[in-house]
């Protein structure tokens, strides 16, 4: 029985897998491990280890990835399902894209992701997320922050009641912030900076929104609800005031400094840049006819983010900002490729910031971002290497989420015996 009324077809009887792989990527300690074997029955994993020690039962689905990588399911931390309507645009339509872009992300390796906004489609991620728990469509785990919650900067100008929520004071931010919890968000997601423009000398300066008290209002009933913050904070007093607030996740942070970067760390909060979202060439594009072509933001990000990943004890998340606009869904793996070599994190720490700590991030590590007995059965594979070589995650062959098979290039499944 759907909660809402009706029926649905109750999941097919649980299958066990054995899944060999010929190489192993262990999240946890970083590293390649070689000839293991994965068994899965439900939707869980119910051993792990060397090829030799876990037998294979009797009657098990052999899935040989033998000459392949197998990873644990990847986590985009900052995808947009939705995009805005356009005009004309029904909600069915919008629903509908969204719903091919969250599959297109699963198809990608993504088996689990935190949406963070629904781009003035009200609370249509919330619905989504939940027809993916309830098995009536695929897509990945999602983590959601409905509508999102914005400074009004012209008061009296007609709102949209699916945008997000425009706030004036104190009470008006707590309020708003119930409201999404009403309505079932997993995160709340803030806005404590407009955008960001050159002065005549070059320096860059960023329009701030919520005055300080109003943004710690905002964190504050967000925490007293249970509910994490993700606020999108380019720079300047606003990206002070999101630190100072200590909203959980910094997102984007062209300006921060290495003091921003060491409070954060002694504050506990976490950074997640959209390192390729935000290093498009529309960036430059945009950047050259507001200043003539003196002045680009792209380096200043560039320094930001390679700082932050060169401080330790800050946790750097792996999130796209794909929102089927500008950043289409199924390639969100390129952000890995960025972090590895722009940022400097390497293959190793990229990989983990998508897999276990960006499940840390979440809440969710007893779960997924790792491969273990008691986990999710989610899992991807690739041909090579994506150690030695980090775009092999660009060519994500097998993917499998809760035990369920939702891509496989690679091999045919086979039925195997007790070893």
């Amino acid at each position: 029985m759907r909660p809402d009324g009706g029926v649905i077809q109750c999941p097919p009887p649980p299958r066990t897998y054995a899944i060999r792989a010929g190489r192993l990527f262990d999240s946890v300690t970083g590293r390649m491990l070689t000839k293991q074997i994965v068994l899965v029955t439900g939707e869980r994993i119910i051993e792990a280890g060397p090829d030799g020690q876990v037998p294979i039962p009797a009657g098990a689905t052999v899935i040989d990835l033998s000459r392949a990588t197998l990873l644990p399911g990847l986590v985009d931390m900052h995808s947009h399902m939705y995009d805005t309507r356009r005009p004309g645009m029904t909600a069915e339509r919008s629903a509908l894209i969204a719903i091919s872009n969250a599959q297109a992300t699963l198809r990608a390796g993504f088996t689990s992701a935190r949406d963070m906004s629904s781009h003035a489609n009200g609370y249509g991620d919330v619905d989504i997320r939940n027809a993916i728990n309830l098995g009536e469509i695929d897509g990945p785990r999602f983590q959601v922050a409905g509508r999102g919650i914005r400074w009004e900067e012209k008061p009296g100008t007609p709102a949209n009641p699916l945008d997000a929520i425009r706030i004036r004071s104190v009470d008006e931010a707590r309020a708003a912030v119930r409201e999404h919890v009403e309505h079932g968000v997993d995160w709340i997601k803030l806005y404590p900076t407009g955008n960001y423009s050159f002065t005549p000398t070059g320096d860059a300066q960023y329009v701030l929104t919520y005055p300080l008290p109003v943004l710690q209002a905002l964190v504050d009933e967000a925490h007293r609800l249970g509910r994490k913050t993700a606020c999108h904070s380019f720079g300047g007093a606003g990206l002070e005031y999101t630190i100072t607030a200590g909203c959980d996740v910094v997102e984007h942070g062209y300006g921060l400094t290495q003091e921003h970067l060491n409070t954060m760390v002694q504050k506990g909060l976490d950074y997640d840049p959209t390192f390729v979202r935000y290093t498009e060439p529309y960036m430059d594009d945009n950047d050259a006819k507001a200043t003539g072509g003196k002045f680009r933001m792209i380096p200043i990000f560039e320094r930001a983010v390679r700082m932050a990943a060169a401080t330790k004890g800050l946790k750097v998340v792996a999130g796209s900002g794909a929102d089927g606009s500008t950043l289409v869904h199924g390639i969100q793996t390129l952000e890995f490729e960025w972090l590895a070599t722009r940022a400097g994190m390497g293959p190793v720490r990229a990989i983990q910031a998508g897999t276990i700590t960006a499940a840390e991030v979440l809440g969710w590590q007893r779960d997924i971002g790792s491969i273990g007995k008691g986990k999710f059965a989610d899992l991807v594979a690739v041909s090579g290497d994506p150690v030695a070589d980090i775009t092999e995650l660009q060519r994500v062959k097998f993917v499998m989420k809760g035990g369920k098979v939702v891509r496989n290039d690679v091999t045919e499944a086979t039925t195997g015996g007790a070893r």
